[in-house]
């Protein structure tokens, strides 16, 4: 391991971690693994060591700083160490949802960046927190090593005052930040980069859709490798229909269920929560579930499903025209990835605007990198699966300057 530079990616949620090690000289998983349940009963984590093996353990873990002192023993450990010291660490890059209009790109963790994260909870009050501490369990167990915030705002930092700005009086704006800012700009980043090594042209010279489908769900427009508009907003509900939020609804609507069901934490619980595929199927907020329903002829589930890629197609369309044509269009994520039928019916009637698909290439294509648009058609289709993680190691090594 004497060439090696090892770089640990942490993404904290409000009650958990994943994280991955990897070594950049070949840009190879060493290890990762999941710690669920911080801070409540039942509380585990899952980990595997690439070569040595998988394993599960519970035990009480109270928070963050406890979850990252028994990852990296894990590193280290006799059982499942792939590092012979922490010393082995170059450093620590982190997925930090918000950066609010502070930073478009990622940058080193040093105290103005904290205030800035800090000053940025008000807009993402369940991740930002979390994110803040990962940072500073890194501190307390591993004083002096690098801690680079790569932020999942950051690429969006390029949409134009008409793309990110909403109709409301600007005093909004200059006083409270209100606007859209999108989100999973790492994976937007991640799927253009490849995008354009694919396709074999420079980034100035491409139009792009990237479409990441998830139970979480965002679109971009990307022109010459720029976000100049994307589908989510202020919050993560706006945009397309998506595992349990309502995607874009009319504003009366939510001022009738701040009415209808007493206040606004009930209404932002049924917008986020309760609605998109599980509101409308009244099955599940998993797609898989909802196709298999579909087939069996349940109307519901089929009329969510038409729902949901409405909701797509409407977007790329407004994209195109945003940006006078597109050159590909770019399936990842969960759903992205892995639905056929999604992506079909995302596409279905675009033809006019030379989208051709591959209906034999499309309905293989299962989380692996391929173009399924047809030899002839105008605008390539491309689906290539995401990578965040490798993403936010890629840019830690660059700013740690290795």
């Amino acid at each position: 391991m004497g060439n090696s530079i090892n770089i640990l990616v942490l993404n904290c949620g409000s009650s958990s971690l994943k994280y991955q090690l990897f070594d950049m000289e070949g840009e190879t998983i060493l290890a990762k693994g999941l710690v669920e349940r911080i801070g409540i009963e039942g509380s585990r984590i899952k980990h595997s060591s690439e070569g040595i093996g998988e394993t599960t353990r519970e035990s009480e873990i109270p928070d963050h700083t406890f979850a990252i002192k028994i990852v990296l023993d894990l590193l280290t450990s006799e059982d499942f160490g792939v590092l012979r010291s922490l010393e082995e660490l170059a450093a620590v890059g982190h997925r930090v949802v918000h950066a609010g209009e502070k930073y478009a790109k990622s940058v080193i963790a040093d105290e103005s960046v904290i205030e800035a994260i800090k000053e940025c909870i008000v807009l993402a009050p369940l991740h930002n927190p979390a994110n803040l501490a990962g940072i500073n369990a890194i501190e307390q167990n591993l004083p002096g090593l690098p801690n680079i915030a790569v932020f999942d705002t950051a690429f969006h930092q390029t949409m134009p005052p008409e793309a990110y700005l909403y109709g409301i009086p600007y005093r909004y704006y200059e006083e409270d930040k209100i606007r859209r800012y999108s989100f999973h700009g790492t994976s937007h980043w991640f799927v253009t980069d490849r995008a354009v090594e694919l396709l074999g042209k420079p980034a100035a010279e491409l139009k792009l859709i990237t479409c990441h489908l998830g139970n979480g769900s965002s679109l971009t427009a990307v022109d010459g490798g720029r976000s100049v508009d994307a589908s989510m907003g202020l919050g993560t509900s706006p945009g397309v229909l998506m595992g349990t939020r309502c995607g874009d609804i009319d504003g009366a609507v939510a001022l009738f269920l701040v009415d209808k069901e007493g206040g606004t934490k009930r209404a932002s619980d049924i917008l986020n929560k309760e609605s998109g595929l599980l509101g409308v199927s009244g099955i599940s907020s998993d797609l898989r579930d909802v196709e298999a329903e579909a087939e069996r002829g349940n109307e519901r589930a089929i009329l969510a499903l038409k729902m949901l890629t409405r909701s797509v197609k409407k977007h790329i369309a407004a994209y195109a025209a945003a940006m006078g044509g597109v050159d590909a269009i770019i399936f990842t994520a969960g759903i992205g990835e892995n639905s056929a039928i999604a992506r079909e019916g995302s596409l279905e009637g675009l033809e006019f605007m030379g989208v051709k698909l591959d209906a034999e290439k499309n309905k293989t294509v299962r989380g692996k990198e391929e173009i399924i648009s047809a030899p002839d058609s105008p605008v390539k289709v491309m689906v290539i699966p995401t990578n965040e993680e490798l993403m936010i190691a890629r840019d830690t090594l660059k700013l740690i300057g290795k």
